[in-house]
């Protein structure tokens, strides 16, 4: 059985009103007023998260990337792989979408461990209605079913396949090799049960290149 890797909430910070020369440079509208700022461990699950707080709050996303070679080589100790701006009217709105994307984190998406160290991870997440931040990313209508796959990249490419093989859906996104984190992936559209069975064709996939790296 993989086990689960569950990203951390590194820094967590609030600014009720953002200073209007920051506002131009991060190209936010007139209605955003404050800024709720996330970095994390993992940066896939931040997305995922960020999405999830356009859902469960009045915030959108105005800032969001991942940082380069990953959580092992983070510029500091609050740094991780990711870090995550959000932008609402006020630092109640901001704080309600923090809490959202913290939840995401503790409690619904991870990655799974391939082995006991961890060092061998994969990300195979079913969002079954999206916010307005991964849909715009993967070019749909919010509120649809979306699989959001990701691996290290020979393992992610032989997922792929496998996964738009094995179910009605359609590649939205590409991430080709490598991502700043070094890993490989992609966001597939289609109905909840597509994306169900696409994300476990890829979690096979990902699984037999593991099992047997070089076997030709």
């Amino acid at each position: 059985m993989d086990r689960e890797v569950r990203a951390r909430p590194l820094a967590v910070q609030i600014i009720p009103r953002i200073d209007e020369q920051l506002a131009a440079e991060l190209n936010v509208s007139e209605s955003v007023r404050s800024l709720g700022i996330l970095t994390s461990t993992i940066d896939d699950v931040g997305y995922t998260a960020l999405d999830e707080a356009t859902k469960m709050a009045d915030v959108r996303v105005v800032y969001a990337k991942s940082f380069y070679a990953g959580s092992a080589h983070a510029s500091g100790p609050l740094s991780g792989e990711f870090i995550g701006i959000l932008g609402g009217p006020d630092p109640d709105a901001v704080r309600s979408g923090l809490q959202a994307a913290i939840n995401v984190m503790e409690n619904t998406a991870c990655f799974y461990a391939l082995n006991e160290e961890g060092s061998h991870a994969y990300y195979a997440h079913v969002i079954s209605r999206t916010g307005t931040y991964l849909s715009e990313m993967a070019g749909i209508e919010a509120g649809e079913p979306l699989a959001y796959l990701i691996a290290p990249p020979a393992e992610a490419i032989v997922g792929l396949d496998l996964a738009m093989k094995a179910a009605n859906v359609r590649l939205c996104r590409f991430y080709g090799p490598p991502t700043e984190t070094n890993f490989a992936g992609g966001l597939l559209t289609g109905s909840q049960a597509d994306c169900l069975a696409a994300a476990e064709a890829f979690s096979q996939g990902v699984r037999g290149v593991a099992a047997r790296p070089r076997e030709l």
